[in-house]
């Protein structure tokens, strides 16, 4: 046990058990059992691939998640993204970014060619508030585990009001406008983006920013994301 452990110490955050974040009676409310979707129409869709019908020039390919976005995984990823001295909660989520990533056959066919993880970006106020980039540190993890570079490529350039209150369209139309090219080397890279976040809900993030590096010139975008749901 670490001397942080006695100042601030584990509990579990589903049912507040001391120990660890997770223990072994409420692990296994976390499912991999995720239906893929078209992030355009919002309807199933084999392996998350966008249906041919919703497929566009600046239209991302296709999105995956590794865990259902419920009860507690809602409670870790909140604990993550805003309870600061749970930072090394990270482990245990990129364990399961990981482990539901490599049970997906989609997704060992994506990382057959060259590519980079992406991460989305928050906007500059909001990270000097939070202090990290819980997308970042995700898409960190996983690059070191697939062997995968991380490029910070996107900027935040619009303070959007948060979209959990958002209807779908108004979701959208908050987000529009939010992201820009910070690396134009990427650009000429000719890799395929993989961009990273932590949750997926109606898929706006994802598609604007697919929509803003396919416009600078990346001809392929997928989406992945720790857990995906409303």
């Amino acid at each position: 046990m670490g001397f942080l452990d006695f100042i601030f110490p584990k509990t579990c955050i589903g049912c507040g058990k001391w120990g660890d974040y997770i223990c072994t009676f409420c692990f296994p409310e976390i499912s991999f059992d995720v239906e893929r979707m078209c992030l355009i129409c919002n309807r199933a869709a084999i392996d998350g691939i966008t249906h041919p019908s919703c497929r566009g020039k600046y239209v991302i390919d296709g999105s995956i998640a590794s865990i259902a976005y419920k009860r507690l995984a809602k409670r870790l990823i909140y604990a993550f993204k805003y309870k600061q001295y749970l930072s090394d909660l990270q482990q245990n989520l990129s364990d399961f970014f990981y482990e539901g990533l490599i049970q997906t056959e989609q997704f060992h066919k994506i990382i057959q060619k060259d590519c980079v993880f992406v991460p989305i970006p928050l906007h500059p106020k909001k990270l000097r508030e939070r202090g990290y980039n819980q997308a970042e540190i995700l898409a960190k993890n996983l690059g070191k585990r697939f062997n995968i570079p991380v490029k910070n490529a996107l900027e935040r350039v619009k303070v959007t009001s948060t979209q959990v209150i958002l209807k779908r369209e108004e979701r959208r139309e908050n987000i529009r406008g939010a992201f820009a090219i910070k690396d134009s080397q990427i650009i000429s890279t000719n890799l395929q983006v993989i961009l990273v976040d932590d949750v997926i809900t109606s898929g706006a993030t994802m598609l604007e920013a697919a929509n803003v590096l396919k416009r600078a010139g990346i001809k392929r975008v997928w989406g992945i994301a720790l857990a995906h749901g409303k």
